[in-house]
């Protein structure tokens, strides 16, 4: 692996240390508070609030999995072939990921990752999913949603993390998933074109 994905996998283990640190903190905030007020329901929470108790909710009672990422698919419609050869595809890149089930038994996740982008440069992202799913089996079941994340580009706004919100589908078991999301052609231009990234998820006991 390049130096750029050795900085990735890196970077990633490092926030995601971060964020268990956060969440052990939380849980045992909770454990030493004998005596809790009575929880606000969502109706007496503004939004800021309803987001911070989801994210809070996720963090404490969210399943641990292991993000593995490989490959990303350049559209061959919509880049040159030259283009393509000079792109990467094997995006190599690690995270970690919270999720939790809804009362539905949707799945909603909390993940952290950092990449080798397509440059051969470190991406490093984080943000929230939620996917319906729809069991197809005894253990097999797929899923589909959106997910709203913060990517950081050195190719886009000087590095400056900037938000975007992307279509988000997975198949697999509850715990071990191969998941993908899809960032559409932005423009006519055969430089920049569509993208198909592909990870693993494996859920840590």
């Amino acid at each position: 692996m390049s130096k750029f994905t050795h900085f990735s996998l890196r970077a990633a283990l490092c926030a995601s240390s971060l964020l268990l640190c956060i969440s052990t903190s939380q849980a045992q905030t909770t454990s030493t508070n004998s005596t809790p007020p009575a929880p606000a329901t969502q109706e007496d929470m503004g939004w800021w609030d309803s987001a911070k108790a989801k994210v809070n909710k996720i963090l404490d009672e969210g399943d641990l999995s292991l993000m593995v990422a490989g490959h990303t698919h350049h559209g061959r419609g919509t880049y040159t072939k030259e283009r393509i050869a000079e792109l990467n595809e094997h995006t190599w890149g690690l995270g970690f990921s919270k999720a939790i089930r809804t009362k539905e038994d949707n799945e909603e996740m909390l993940y952290t990752m950092v990449i080798s982008d397509s440059h051969f440069r470190p991406q490093p992202m984080a943000g929230y999913a939620y996917q319906w799913t729809k069991t197809l089996g005894d253990k097999v079941e797929v899923g589909g949603g959106a997910t709203g994340v913060l990517i950081s580009r050195t190719d886009y706004f000087g590095g400056i993390p900037f938000p975007v919100i992307l279509p988000v589908a997975s198949i697999g078991t509850r715990s071990t998933k191969l998941m993908a999301t899809y960032v559409p052609r932005l423009s006519k231009n055969k430089g920049n074109g569509d993208v198909l990234f592909m990870f693993v998820r494996f859920e840590l006991k």
